[in-house]
């Protein structure tokens, strides 16, 4: 089969590989379309190794087709099953080797080219929200960087739960590319003061409880202050800089709780948990209508240099999938 491999320069080609080897609790998954996530660019620089066992090339959702079912496999998935699938890697390629437990049936009423867009960023968004974050239907939640792919979850997410949602952007246009996602409140960061608008919210009687944070940086510091007490602070990433400088007084006398979540390092267990929990709650929303993944653009993996160089330029609103075959 074929795949797309790093080469030494970090440019990318597809490039023939070994035929995956399915073990007993394993399905083999012929791919339709791939997922692009932030961690894939992380991957492709040298610094987010796959873990043990994982294939080297990129790729942590797919959907495509079952193909091959493994012996202890075979009480939940069959040859045919349109499926959805969360990956420690290896997803940009023809085949994936994928332990059932990663597999969800591809949600009624989508095609496979949204179903792709459904395992990495539903997962995070239900572990952030539900698992790590808490959030409370009635509660306040604040998105950070709501023009990204995740937020494109997370929002819709948010909203179908019950939940009154802020979210941040940086200027008026990327405003008003997500005005669809729903969010209560959108903060244009450029000409708004992000604590000044947290203070605001506190004062009308809507603190915000819980925020999702991929950006860090010294403003998540100037926020803290203008949290509801018992607030829940989850960082997934420090785009916007590692270092900020906290009066830990502040933490402690509002009882704020910083939550450092990665979906991708937790154990295969628990990533199997939050996945049936995904198909259990959010899955029936989906066929409802109330959620629905957002798609910015479609490429060829051929033309994955491509696709990665919009990821990386930031200028997409929604996720980025790749066409296998």
């Amino acid at each position: 089969m074929k795949a797309i491999l790093i080469n030494d320069d970090r440019s990318l080609r597809w490039d023939d590989v070994p035929d995956p080897v399915i073990r007993e609790d394993e399905v083999l998954i012929k791919t339709a379309y791939a997922a692009l996530n932030r961690a894939d660019l992380m991957q492709r620089a040298g610094d987010y190794p796959p873990p043990p066992g994982a294939p080297e090339w990129m790729g942590l959702e797919i959907s495509g087709e079952i193909v091959l079912v493994g012996e202890k496999a075979k009480d939940r998935w069959k040859k045919g099953d349109r499926v959805c699938a969360l990956l420690g890697g290896g997803g940009y390629a023809e085949y994936a080797a994928v332990n059932a437990d990663m597999v969800m049936p591809a949600p009624e009423g989508i095609t496979l080219r949204e179903a792709a867009a459904i395992p990495e960023a539903y997962a995070t968004a239900y572990l952030n929200l539900f698992m790590e974050g808490k959030v409370a239907p009635g509660e306040t939640f604040l998105m950070q960087a709501g023009a990204s792919g995740l937020a494109s979850v997370v929002i819709p997410m948010a909203k179908a739960f019950g939940i009154r949602t802020l979210t941040t952007v940086l200027d008026d246009r990327a405003a008003e590319s997500i005005k669809d996602l729903g969010a209560d409140r959108i903060i244009v960061t450029s000409r708004e003061s992000l604590p000044e608008v947290l203070k605001e919210e506190a004062a009308a009687g809507h603190p915000v409880n819980a925020v999702l944070d991929c950006l860090g940086g010294k403003g998540m510091a100037d926020c803290l202050p203008h949290l509801a007490y018992g607030a829940r602070w989850i960082m997934i990433a420090t785009l916007a800089g590692d270092l900020a400088e906290i009066n830990l007084k502040t933490v402690y006398v509002k009882n704020i709780r910083i939550i450092g979540s990665t979906l991708r390092s937790k154990t295969p267990e628990r990533k199997g948990e939050i996945l049936r929990c995904v198909v259990r709650d959010v899955f029936p929303k989906v066929k409802a209508g109330l959620i629905k993944p957002s798609i910015f653009r479609e490429y060829p993996i051929e033309e994955a240099e491509e696709a990665q160089a919009l990821m990386a330029s930031g200028k997409h609103h929604g996720k980025i999938v790749m066409r296998v075959g």
